[in-house]
């Protein structure tokens, strides 16, 4: 246990010096289509405004939609059209989402039902046993959720209910994840793939 417990802590840690030379990266990025609209503007107002539009395309491609400024993850997920008042068993919030989805183990194939909390605030996705999060089975850090995907073939000898289970790739692993609804499971998807820079592809 003290063995998984150290592998998690160097394992976050890793992930979280990723996650600030990536944004390092990413503000050094911003700081030089600064430059070159302060230089534009002097010119005319023609390239100006060319510049202003080429400069929030560059800033905005490939950064996930959780580390955006202000970003409201319900807001965002009723903007994609789904009904979330009305998705029994998924609680959504600006910051936070949860509910119950079964889980594939990774050593041991067998398929658990854990309670899952999307958290923005920690930049996690933490599964428990019980709704009373007393209990942390896992923890998958957004910095290492790599994409999310529906892919029913692979699963559907093995899945409890392969219409409706879902893959989360990490660096290291494949998680295989299966909601109570149809609805629950795209909403889960959308939730997921905002802590990835996959929107930016779409």
């Amino acid at each position: 246990m003290e063995r998984k417990v150290r592998e998690a802590k160097a394992e976050r840690e890793r992930l979280l010096r990723e996650r600030e030379e990536r944004l390092m990266e990413e503000q050094r990025r911003q700081k030089e289509p600064l430059r070159t609209h302060t230089d534009t503007l002097k010119a005319n107002a023609h390239t100006e405004e060319r510049t202003q539009i080429s400069s929030t395309n560059h800033t905005l491609e490939g950064v996930p939609l959780s580390l955006t400024l202000d970003f409201d993850l319900r807001a965002h997920v009723e903007s994609l059209g789904h009904n979330v008042s009305g998705c029994m068993g998924v609680n959504l919030s600006s910051r936070r989402c949860g509910g119950f989805l079964t889980k594939r183990g990774g050593r041991v194939k067998t398929w658990r039902r854990r309670w899952f909390i999307f958290d923005l605030d920690h930049q996690r996705l933490a599964y428990y046993t019980e709704l009373d999060e007393k209990k942390l089975k896992g923890v998958i850090y957004f910095q290492a959720i790599e994409e999310v995907y529906y892919d029913h073939l692979r699963t559907a000898a093995t899945s409890p209910r392969p219409s409706l289970t879902f893959c989360v790739k990490t660096y290291e692993r494949l998680f295989f994840l299966v909601s109570h609804s149809a609805e629950a499971m795209r909403i889960w998807m959308d939730v997921i793939v905002t802590a990835t820079d996959e929107h930016s592809r779409y």
